[in-house]
């Protein structure tokens, strides 16, 4: 079960927030990714990010917690720590979630679990809403494969994660743990094993989801699957669910792989954004490294003159009417909210009959 609404969305619960943006009041975003670090040890082979060259930019500490502090202030609710790289590579990863938690804002990770040491694990769980290592393998070899790496990396991500479980438990902290699979050819055979062995070492959930292309990626993976054979492997994957553990299999993202959107522009962009490694604001991940897309730097200037300057009003403005939207990925982190949202703005006949 998706107790989570990965495969959903979670806009319903901010109401107020939604209701001040129908009436066309100033809103701030509910939710930012930041990029710590844009360097990484991985090289995998679906990398959105792989057309930044994995360049080593790091968050500037000091600009990154005044930044947060005056998020949190505007209303900023979840931030989460993933990005261009690796973000446990940034030698302050510890300093600045726990900085977010005490900002009163809820913080999460993805990594790819191998600098998840038991001393990291102890400084972070914390302070985490959740933690998702990126995992996508069953094996050392497929692994090695998938993420560009040595083979002993797949041991340490394991090790890592069991650790993680061992000390959440062991001092009965709230942070909820999971494991991802991109599903591609790849990796398709050892979808159901990877499932069972997280569920064997303690994992709250793991989620399998489907690849798409980042619209400047230079990786282009043939990742289509037949009807059929995802149906069974959604039945195989979620026999594997307990009490304690389910398998998020993302069914609704798979499917609109197929499909056209819905909308005609991008609505969610009022309530997400995106910090670059380098300190730039984007309105989202697929203008990453594109500076004309970028509408200011937390290093110079603040969070308000960022949200409601000329600047992005001007780059929200050729978003909304120069950019084709099926650009996009086919299953962006927005297209549900924007599927919630555009259904708000355009409403059908007969909604009055509840």
């Amino acid at each position: 079960m998706d107790n989570l609404r990965i495969d959903s969305h979670k806009l319903i619960y901010h109401v107020p927030r939604v209701c001040a943006w129908l009436q066309g009041k100033r809103t701030y975003p509910i939710y930012i990714e930041i990029g710590l670090y844009g360097g990484c040890n991985h090289r995998c082979i679906f990398c959105a990010f792989d057309y930044l060259a994995y360049a080593p930019q790091m968050q500037d500490e000091r600009c990154l917690k005044k930044f947060i502090a005056e998020a949190a202030g505007r209303g900023v609710k979840s931030i989460l720590y993933s990005g261009e790289g690796e973000p446990l590579l940034h030698p302050a990863a510890c300093e600045i979630i726990a900085f977010t938690r005490k900002a009163g804002i809820d913080a999460a990770l993805v990594t790819n679990g191998v600098f998840f040491t038991p001393q990291t694990a102890l400084r972070t769980l914390k302070n985490l809403a959740w933690v998702k290592v990126s995992l996508d393998a069953a094996t050392a070899g497929t692994h090695a494969l998938v993420h560009g790496t040595k083979p002993g990396d797949f041991g340490k991500a394991i090790a890592n994660i069991k650790d993680a479980v061992r000390i959440r438990n062991k001092h009965k902290l709230a942070c909820t743990i999971g494991v991802q699979f991109l599903l591609i050819p790849a990796n398709r055979h050892e979808a159901v094993s990877f499932a069972r062995r997280m569920r064997e070492i303690g994992a709250d959930y793991a989620v399998i989801k489907p690849y798409c292309q980042h619209p400047t990626s230079t990786h282009a993976l043939k990742a289509s699957f037949d009807s059929a054979s995802l149906a069974q492997l959604e039945k195989e994957l979620c026999a594997l669910g307990t009490r304690r553990f389910s398998v998020v299999f993302r069914r609704n993202a798979m499917l609109k792989m197929r499909g056209t959107k819905p909308y005609r522009r991008c609505f969610g962009l009022d309530f997400a954004a995106h910090v670059s490694a380098e300190g730039e604001v984007y309105p989202c991940n697929a203008f990453v490294g594109r500076k004309d897309f970028a509408i200011g730097n937390i290093c110079k200037d603040t969070f308000a003159r960022i949200w409601e300057g000329a600047l992005r009003r001007t780059v929200m403005r050729r978003i909304g009417h120069a950019w084709e939207i099926e650009r996009c990925r086919d299953a962006c982190r927005l297209d549900e909210i924007n599927r919630y949202l555009w259904d708000l703005k355009h409403p059908g006949k007969h909604v009055n009959f509840i």
